[in-house]
């Protein structure tokens, strides 16, 4: 059945900024260190899944890409789903975030060659001025800080590549921060690159 999904996205990844992936151009996406790992937070404003409500919920996806590049695939993966969903918003989160009910997560699925068990963990994400901290309890937090310049504008991404790929309307610039070190992923690693902005999902 049909679903819809709105909110906040927060994302993060290993390479330094700015992370080439956003471009969305497969000659230019090399990762910075032969890998790359990311922490994405998504804040769902409003959502709806074959009847159930999804509104205020959070999930955070966190793949690993051996690489060199991300088409190269061969991930581990896994979803978080924040501790107050219930057992029908998890699978109905857990079937979207995994890309098995159609929409942008879809296409990346495909990459990812395992997938860990989905976990319910209490998830923060939190906003302070214009630095979003997104935590997972036991796994690791990541600090997005809005990117400006010297005249207090910010970086803006429109159209193209991973903006209108991830459902984003567009995409500031936020170097990111983070410490992750979830025990079954293939590595601990620190974030650098980091983007936010709203999204829009259907399927």
């Amino acid at each position: 059945m049909a679903w819809n999904l709105k909110g906040q996205m927060i994302e993060s990844c290993s390479c330094n900024m700015f992370c080439p992936c956003w471009f969305g151009v497969q000659e230019l996406m090399i990762m910075d260190q032969g890998w790359c790992a990311s922490v994405i937070g998504f804040r769902i404003r409003e959502g709806r899944s074959d009847g159930v409500a999804l509104d205020g919920r959070k999930v955070v996806f966190t793949p690993d890409f051996p690489g060199p590049t991300l088409f190269d695939g061969n991930a581990t993966a896994r979803v978080f789903v924040d501790e107050g969903a219930d057992e029908a918003q998890q699978r109905e989160l857990e079937a979207i975030f995994q890309g098995r009910k159609g929409g942008p997560m879809e296409n990346l699925a495909p990459l990812v060659a395992t997938w860990l068990p989905t976990k319910k963990a209490s998830i923060g994400i939190e906003e302070e001025g214009e630095t979003i901290t997104v935590s997972v309890a036991g796994a690791g937090e990541m600090r997005s800080q809005l990117l400006r310049d010297p005249q207090g504008n910010a970086f803006t991404l429109r159209g193209g590549g991973f903006v209108s790929g991830l459902g984003l309307e567009e995409a500031n610039l936020a170097p990111t921060s983070a410490g992750w070190a979830d025990p079954e992923m293939p590595k601990r690693f620190e974030t650098k690159s980091g983007a936010r902005g709203g999204f829009t999902w259907s399927g």
